[in-house]
């Protein structure tokens, strides 16, 4: 939904009464609009339920932003580079591959993805792109680089608590590991990436993708 536009008046303050009440209801965006929605509804004689249904607008589209950029934090990102920025022609992969995985369908099916090549061909600019869309549609993602989620796996193994810790990051409909074959995998990054690649029940939502550089005699 797009947020609600109102015009140039002067909002006083919304009644404290009515202030509480939507703190209470945990309503930010529509309580942040109110004062001013309620003044050009005012000016302009709208009906009710048109104030209504603008303020309910306003708190679903807040919401939705807010969800929008938790999802996109908690991915853990490397760069932020979307789409937007990604020219298709430029890149090795063939176009209907790139079209097809930009439809995000091989995530629902739950199909592993593994973008292998040469360093500095774009495998972690697009993987980024790709997982920047899923969090654009509703979906969590979850993004490490194998160095770091081997250091994930060392940190918990301490208090015996790999297992929770690993459960945690499937519950991402999406898992992407970069930077495999960069350097020598240790033990922990080993054990790191075939839990995420071998789920422990058949019932696990988690799918994932990996870019990995061969080493320089096989590029």
């Amino acid at each position: 939904m797009s947020p609600v536009t109102t015009t140039n008046t002067t909002a006083p303050a919304l009644p404290a009464e009515l202030e509480a009440l939507m703190r209470q209801l945990k309503m930010p965006h529509a309580r942040a609009l109110a004062p001013e929605l309620i003044a050009t509804a005012r000016a302009q004689r709208w009906e009710p339920t048109e104030i209504i249904k603008a303020l309910f607008t306003e708190e679903a589209a807040g919401r939705a932003r807010s969800m929008l950029a938790t999802r996109r934090k908690a991915a853990g990102f490397p760069t932020g580079k979307t789409f937007d920025v990604w020219d298709p022609a430029v890149s090795s992969i063939p176009a209907p591959t790139q079209q097809a995985l930009r439809t995000l369908e091989w995530i629902t099916r739950r199909e592993n993805l593994v973008v292998c090549g040469p360093s500095g061909t774009g495998k972690t600019f697009f993987l980024e792109a790709l997982g920047q869309q899923a969090v654009e549609a509703g979906m969590r993602v979850a993004w490490f680089r194998l160095e770091d989620l081997g250091a994930l796996i060392r940190a918990h193994r301490t208090d015996d608590s790999v297992t929770r810790a690993v459960a945690r990051i499937l519950r991402a409909e999406l898992v992407v590991i970069d930077d495999i074959g960069l350097l020598p995998v240790a033990t922990d990054a080993a054990e790191g990436l075939y839990r995420s690649w071998t789920p422990p029940t058949r019932n696990a939502p988690s799918r994932s993708a990996r870019t990995c550089t061969p080493p320089a005699s096989m590029n």
